[in-house]
């Protein structure tokens, strides 16, 4: 089995998302034996933002490319086969102005290409790239789940559900936590929430669904 973990909080070692991201791989690591990690961190490897250069090659464009275009290409090419690749993809991703930073978006841009992570059909669009699991560690100042004023608010978590759901991922799962700007008890509240989640995310989906039957 094959993990790609990827970072994107502009906030280093102090960063909620990341902690819990690491969290996450170690608790998966120790349930599920030889999970092979590889790790993406887009502060310091973040892809420029998308443009003309790293669209042209996506429209069909294979002859007189320039060296901008090629090189743009090459990254694009080098992102989306390491997302193919992998079965289980965590992603750090922290709240910031209501959605995801800029670097996460640009590395999603990336992957966002016809023939490889959906394609368009008669019938509509269609994920190409089902059977993974996804893990969002989600970090938010502010408390937005818990009221429909909030969740209008966050385009962060429903960004995310929304474009892995068109990539064709159905089992994405959130460990999330909120309210950590909102002092020191709501922070260790909201981080101790989010810990006890993991163990729980982390089995697997057998597992999961075998106790929510034992529940209902």
């Amino acid at each position: 089995m094959r993990l790609l973990h990827v970072d994107s909080a502009i906030t280093g070692e102090h960063s909620i998302s990341r902690q819990l991201s690491a969290r996450i791989v170690e608790a998966w690591v120790q349930a599920h034996a030889g999970t092979q990690v590889e790790y993406l961190d887009l502060v310091r490897e973040a892809p420029a933002h998308f443009t003309m250069d790293a669209m042209a090659p996506r429209t069909g464009q294979t002859e007189g490319l320039s060296e901008a275009q090629l090189r743009e290409n090459a990254v694009s090419e080098r992102l989306v086969r390491q997302f193919l690749a992998a079965d289980v993809v965590v992603v750090g991703a922290p709240l910031y102005n209501f959605t995801i930073p800029t670097q996460l978006k640009a590395w999603l841009d990336r992957l966002a290409q016809p023939g490889r992570t959906f394609r368009y059909t008669p019938q509509g669009a269609e994920g190409l790239a089902g059977g993974k699991t996804v893990l969002i560690a989600s970090s938010r100042g502010g408390v937005y789940s818990t009221s429909e004023a909030g969740r209008a608010l966050e385009h962060q978590e429903s960004y995310l559900q929304t474009l892995f759901g068109f990539f064709g991922v159905t089992d994405v799962r959130i460990v999330r936590a909120e309210g950590t700007a909102l002092g020191d008890e709501a922070r260790a509240q909201a981080l101790a929430a989010a810990l006890e989640a993991i163990h729980e995310q982390v089995r697997p989906q057998a597992a999961n669904q075998e106790r929510m039957a034992e529940v209902a």
